[in-house]
């Protein structure tokens, strides 16, 4: 071997060894960034003495779709849980402190002590102070539910548009991917930034990807719908200013093709998006109808009765009143306006023995005909038709056959069970994503000891080259002075 070829054998090595030393470098500076994928520096000899230095990504296709899918379902998940949490607390307070069911509960006790005495009165405002409690209950639960749903639709708004803004970065890095594919410089940080973006992506739908030429990426929704081929979909929706009773909210589309909500406690919706919807129709939803159904009951169970009369609303009273509401049927945003009957309440001149006595629609209705102040059969009925079975509408989610004081605690008990599925499948699919994301890690993050030990290995061929160079170096010296 000649001195100049044993030189450039020398030189080859030290550039490949400093190539190599910066991508292990490299790897460790960012060995801590979740988005960074681990780099490999491969040698390859083109000719005898010449070396080139490729460096690859590491990259687990397989691995990696199975965490954007864990992301997903569990981002869905998450949104239901935590809205179902913050929903809860809104209508019942803590432990159900203030939900109809409570109220109710302290009704039947204030009627049921009115009916021992009912020559006292003071008793007989309890009831009436109880009964509007009740009111509050659901007048306030009713508008919590609708402030809920708008809020809710508010966070759909932010998150289409967070998710516009997102494919957005992605034709962005899409097309530097192109581009230095196309020009065969390395592509590896575009790669990173267009994995991380699909990721937070995956947080609002479910994402399918598939690679063309030139490593063009294609996405789509896990119902196959496009969601960015070489420039974005757009993803649509219009926000609502507020919410009524029985209202619908608005669709989300996208490239047209309208997303559905999820359903169930270990709901079916995967991405944020699907959540949210299932949040806002689903469960607030049925949520109002409920208490709207227990709102009916309560006008039912309390109306005033007589021989060849229509019933007439009695304590609770509503917007179509002196009418009772047609037995098993939803009247949507009642449990909003349900409010006492002005003819019993003190505080608008009422008087409250008319509970214990009947007469509040006239005297056709009067039960007390006697005008006894011992008069107790009226307030015992009430307190009975309270647990007696009623007819409610079955879209209501619950029993259409039962008390109205059971179907409140019904209504209390569909929602914790509701909140439970969902609390367990939020845990079962958050540890789902993070073992896929720690073997996607494994698989082609960086191992700070195993790149330590390669630098070790870089060093000591960088050591080899530096001394054969040092040996050509003297040997060439050497030939110089003895020509001399």
């Amino acid at each position: 071997m000649s001195l100049s070829s044993a030189l450039s054998i020398a030189q080859s090595a030290l550039m490949s060894t400093a190539r190599q030393t910066s991508v292990v470098t490299r790897n460790v500076s960012d060995a801590s960034n979740p988005d960074y994928t681990r780099r490999i520096a491969v040698v390859t000899s083109t000719a005898p003495g010449a070396r080139s230095v490729d460096i690859q990504r590491v990259a687990n296709d397989l691995l990696f779709r199975q965490n954007l899918g864990a992301l997903s379902a569990y981002s869905g998940q998450n949104a239901l849980y935590s809205g179902m949490d913050q929903l809860d607390v809104s209508v019942n307070g803590v432990d159900n402190a203030s939900s109809p069911s409570t109220a109710i509960a302290n009704l039947q006790q204030a009627l049921q002590l009115y009916a021992t005495s009912p020559s006292n009165q003071n008793l007989g405002s309890s009831v009436i102070d109880a009964a509007k409690q009740v009111v509050r209950s659901l007048n306030e639960g009713s508008k919590a539910i609708q402030d809920f749903r708008t809020q809710t639709d508010g966070q759909i708004d932010t998150a289409v548009k967070d998710l516009n803004s997102l494919l957005g970065q992605f034709q962005n890095a899409n097309q530097a991917v192109i581009s230095g594919t196309r020009s065969g410089t390395d592509v590896s940080d575009a790669l990173d930034q267009r994995d991380a973006l699909l990721k937070k992506i995956a947080d609002y739908v479910p994402i399918s990807t598939f690679t063309r030429g030139d490593n063009d990426m294609v996405i789509t929704t896990g119902d196959g719908t496009t969601l960015f081929e070489t420039i974005p979909r757009t993803v649509s929706f219009t926000p609502s200013a507020g919410y009524a009773a029985g209202a619908s909210g608005n669709t989300i589309y996208i490239d047209n093709v309208p997303v559905s909500a999820g359903s169930g406690g270990n709901t079916t919706a995967s991405g944020k998006l699907a959540g949210l919807l299932q949040l806002r129709d689903g469960v607030a939803s049925t949520m109002q109808s409920q208490l709207d159904e227990t709102a009916r009951g309560l006008i039912t169970a309390f109306a005033e009765t007589a021989p060849s009369m229509p019933n007439a609303a009695g304590l609770f009273t509503w917007s179509g009143a002196p009418a009772v509401p047609a037995a098993g049927t939803l009247v949507n945003g009642l449990a909003g306006t349900i409010s006492i009957n002005a003819a019993m309440n003190p505080s608008t001149g009422g008087n409250p023995t008319l509970l214990r006595d009947g007469g509040a629609n006239g005297a056709a209705y009067v039960a007390n005909t006697s005008g006894g102040a011992s008069y107790s059969s009226l307030l015992v009925t009430y307190g009975d038709r309270l647990d007696q079975p009623m007819t409610f509408d079955p879209a209501a989610g619950i029993s259409a056959t039962s008390s109205v004081s059971n179907y409140a605690a019904n209504s209390i008990g569909w929602l914790q069970a509701m909140r439970q599925q969902a609390s367990t499948a939020a845990d079962a699919k958050e540890a789902l994503a993070q073992r896929s994301s720690e073997a996607l890690s494994n698989a082609t993050g960086v191992n700070v000891d195993q790149e330590m030990s390669l630098m070790l290995d870089l060093e000591h061929t960088y050591q080899a080259s530096a001394r054969m160079m040092k040996t050509v170096d003297d040997m060439l010296t050497a030939l110089l002075n003895a020509v001399g």
